[in-house]
């Protein structure tokens, strides 16, 4: 399966992405690596909200959750940005906020179809609707920092803030 969203979105990063004008995007593409680094560092092993379960030839091939997320950060996060803020409509709000809605969507079915098959596994009280909300704020705030950085740092540190009241995140994971 991560061979086979790897391919899907490869191609869909080369047919609809930016490629030319990458340097354009490339701060937002580290911003958005950056956003799942640190959740990968500080939650992962010891407060995750969810983790990546390798099946069929993944889990034979010996990959896991660490091999998953790379893929998703070094794969499907550039595309994702090459493809959204090159995309991204200009002038009316309602389209704007139908395109959002559309990447949501993209993501939702993508995390629904891991949730069929078992290549997703929620703990400590985040959910499907969770991951639903949370990509509303983060296809927000991508295209925030693609036009305006800082306030873009600033409202993610304030939703970050916000996450780890609502799921009580121990101060332990720093330790």
């Amino acid at each position: 399966m991560t061979a086979l969203y790897g391919l899907i979105w490869l191609a869909a990063g080369w047919k609809w992405g930016d490629w030319r004008n990458w340097r354009k995007y490339y701060s937002t593409i580290l911003f958005f690596i950056l956003g799942d680094f640190i959740y990968q560092y500080f939650l992962s092993d010891l407060y995750p909200m969810w983790t990546y379960n390798p099946q069929g030839v993944d889990e034979k091939a010996g990959l896991t959750h660490v091999h998953i997320f790379l893929t998703i950060m070094i794969i499907k996060y550039p595309a994702t940005t090459l493809i959204y803020l090159s995309k991204f409509p200009d002038g009316k709000r309602l389209k704007q906020i139908l395109y959002i809605v559309f990447w949501v969507i993209i993501y939702g079915i993508n995390e629904l179809i891991d949730i069929r098959n078992h290549l997703i596994q929620y703990h400590n009280g985040w959910s499907f609707w969770w991951s639903v909300m949370f990509n509303v704020v983060m296809f927000i705030i991508l295209r925030m920092h693609y036009r305006r950085p800082l306030t873009a740092w600033a409202l993610s540190m304030l939703f970050i803030v916000f996450l780890w009241q609502v799921f009580d995140v121990p101060s332990t994971v720093f330790g």
